[in-house]
C-alpha cells in the first residue's frame, strides 16, 4: 500500500510485529459497514460513478458473507482487516476497488470501525446486565421472606431480607448501565472524514455519511477524531467497575456457599469437585471472576499508559487499544452470561439461614433504640446495651435470656415490654425507613425493578 515511497520489500520481522489482522478482524463487518457508506458518498461527490458503487457494494456484501462463513483467507502481509478488505475488493472489481479509499486514511477508517463495533457491544452488555438483573431479582423473589444477617467487617451487625442483599447489586448494576450508556452517548459522532490528521481536499457529506451509519453528529477536530480514544478508555473503566462489582458478589457467594455460613447452594452444573477429595463442591465461577476482575482492571491501565505520552496525533501505539478492549468486553460478556444462568440455578437454604439470623446479638441496635424510645439519648443507650452485650456474654446466655433483674439494674427503663424487641419480624417490619429493609419496602422495590426491566 505504500510501495511507491520504498525501494525494499518489508521485513519478515517487521511484517510479524506490525501485522494486527490477527485480532482486528472482527471488525470486518463495521469496516464494511462503514466502507458503504463512504462509497455512498464518493458518489454523491461524483468521485464514483453509480455502476461503480454497485460494484463496491456487491463486491463488500460477498467479502462479507465469506468472513461470516470463515471462508475468507486473512492475508499478515496487509496488516489488518482494512487493507484485507480493500485489497481483496480490488482484486475482484478492478479499479472501481482502488477508488473507495478516495478521501479517506486507514486513521479515521479504524476509529470509525472501532466506534462502530463498540457502539453494538455496549448494547449487548446493557442487554446482558439486565438479563443478569431479572436473574437477581427472580432468585430474590423465590426467597423475599428470608432474613440472613447482615455483615459489617465481616462480623455480623444487624438482621437484613436476603431480597434487600441481592437488590443492592441490582441497584450496582444500573449504575454499570447507567455508565455503559453515557458513553455510548459520548461517542456518538462521526470521526471519518477526518482523514490522516487534516481532512482532505476532496470533500465528502459527513452528515450524510452520519446519517447512514447512525450518528447523532459529526466530529469537530480532525486531529482530536484520528487520535482520541477516551471513548474506550470510558468503556474500559466502566467495565472495570463492573468486574468490581461482580467480584464483591463473588465473595458473597464464595462465603454463602461455604459449610461456616451455608445460606446459598449452587447447582452441580455450576460447581466444579476436586480431583483429590471426593466431597468437595467448589464456586469456581466466583472464583474466576475475582481473579479475572484483575484482567478488566490490567486492561484499563494498559489503554491509559499507553495513550499517555502521545503526541498529536496517530501514532502506531493506538494499534495496541483493540487487544485490551475486546478482552475486556468478551470477560464481561460471558461474566455476565454465567452469573445469569448460575442464580436462576442457585437455592437458599433457609432453614441455615434461619439458624443463622435466630442470634439475638443482631438486634442489639434495636436494643439501644428501644431506650431511645423511652427518653435516654442514643449514646448513654449504646453505653447501657454494651453493659447488657457483656452480661450476657458473662453469664454465657443469648441476649435475650438476660434476666430483667439485671437488665433493671443497669436502666430503670428497661421494662417487661423489652422482650418484644427480640420478635424479629416485628423488627423488621420497624424498618420502614426509605431504602431500608422492612417487607413492605422490599415488595415495592422488586415491584419497582421488576416493571423497569420489563419495560426495557
Amino acid at each position: 500500500m505504500w510501495k511507491g515511497r520504498f525501494s525494499q520489500e518489508p521485513s519478515q520481522l517487521l511484517q510479524q510485529y506490525t501485522e494486527s489482522v490477527s485480532y482486528d478482524w472482527r471488525l470486518y463487518q463495521h469496516d464494511i459497514q462503514g466502507s458503504l457508506a463512504h462509497a455512498q458518498a464518493l458518489t454523491v461527490a461524483g468521485i464514483l460513478t453509480k455502476d461503480e458503487q454497485s460494484l463496491i457494494k456487491k463486491g463488500l456484501l460477498e467479502i462479507e458473507k465469506e468472513i461470516e462463513k470463515g471462508e475468507f483467507l486473512f492475508n499478515t502481509q496487509l496488516e489488518d482487516v482494512h487493507m484485507n478488505i480493500e485489497a481483496e475488493l480490488t482484486r475482484r472489481i478492478g479499479p472501481a476497488g482502488a477508488k473507495l479509499h478516495t478521501a479517506r486514511s486507514r486513521n479515521d477508517q479504524v476509529a470509525l470501525d472501532l466506534r462502530l463495533y463498540l457502539r453494538d457491544a455496549i448494547a449487548r452488555l446493557c442487554q446482558l446486565g439486565a438479563e443478569f438483573q431479572r436473574s437477581l431479582l427472580r432468585l430474590a423473589s423465590r426467597h423475599s421472606k428470608v432474613c440472613i444477617p447482615g455483615y459489617t467487617h465481616l462480623q455480623r451487625a444487624q438482621p437484613v431480607f436476603f431480597a434487600h442483599h441481592l437488590l443492592a447489586y441490582v441497584e450496582m448494576l444500573a449504575r454499570d448501565i447507567g455508565r455503559l450508556t453515557d458513553c455510548a452517548a459520548r461517542m456518538d459522532e462521526l470521526p471519518l472524514g477526518s482523514g490522516a490528521i487534516a481532512g482532505s481536499t476532496i470533500v465528502l457529506d459527513r452528515e450524510l455519511i452520519a446519517r447512514q451509519l447512525g450518528f447523532s453528529r459529526v466530529t469537530q477536530n480532525s486531529m482530536d477524531a484520528v487520535s482520541d480514544r477516551d471513548f474506550a478508555c470510558e468503556l474500559l473503566s466502566a467495565l472495570a467497575i463492573l468486574g468490581m462489582h461482580l467480584s464483591r458478589l463473588s465473595e458473597d457467594i464464595v462465603l454463602w456457599t461455604s459449610e461456616e455460613f451455608g445460606f446459598l447452594e449452587l447447582s452441580d452444573r455450576h460447581t466444579t469437585g476436586s480431583s483429590l477429595m471426593p466431597q468437595k463442591k467448589n464456586p469456581d465461577i466466583a472464583e474466576l471472576t475475582r481473579g479475572k476482575t484483575g484482567r478488566l482492571y490490567g486492561n484499563l491501565f494498559s489503554l491509559l499508559t499507553t495513550l499517555k505520552g502521545l503526541p498529536m496525533t496517530y501514532n502506531r501505539d493506538l494499534q495496541e487499544d483493540k487487544e485490551a478492549v475486546f478482552d475486556s468486553i468478551d470477560t464481561a460478556d460471558l461474566a455476565l452470561s454465567i452469573f445469569a444462568e448460575m442464580l436462576d440455578a442457585a437455592r437458599v437454604r433457609e432453614e441455615r439461614a434461619s439458624a443463622a439470623v435466630a442470634d439475638p446479638m443482631l438486634l442489639a441496635t434495636d436494643l439501644a433504640d428501644y431506650l431511645v424510645l423511652k427518653g435516654m439519648p442514643f449514646r448513654q443507650a449504646h453505653e447501657a446495651v454494651g453493659r447488657v452485650v457483656a452480661e450476657s456474654i458473662q453469664l454465657k446466655v443469648p441476649l435475650n435470656r438476660v434476666p430483667i433483674e439485671r437488665l433493671y439494674s443497669i436502666s430503670p427503663l428497661f421494662e417487661s415490654d423489652v422482650a418484644s424487641v427480640f420478635n424479629l419480624q416485628q423488627a423488621m417490619s420497624h424498618r420502614r425507613a426509605v431504602g431500608a429493609p422492612a417487607p413492605s419496602n422490599i415488595e415495592d422495590r422488586l415491584g419497582y425493578w421488576t416493571r423497569i426491566l420489563k419495560e426495557n
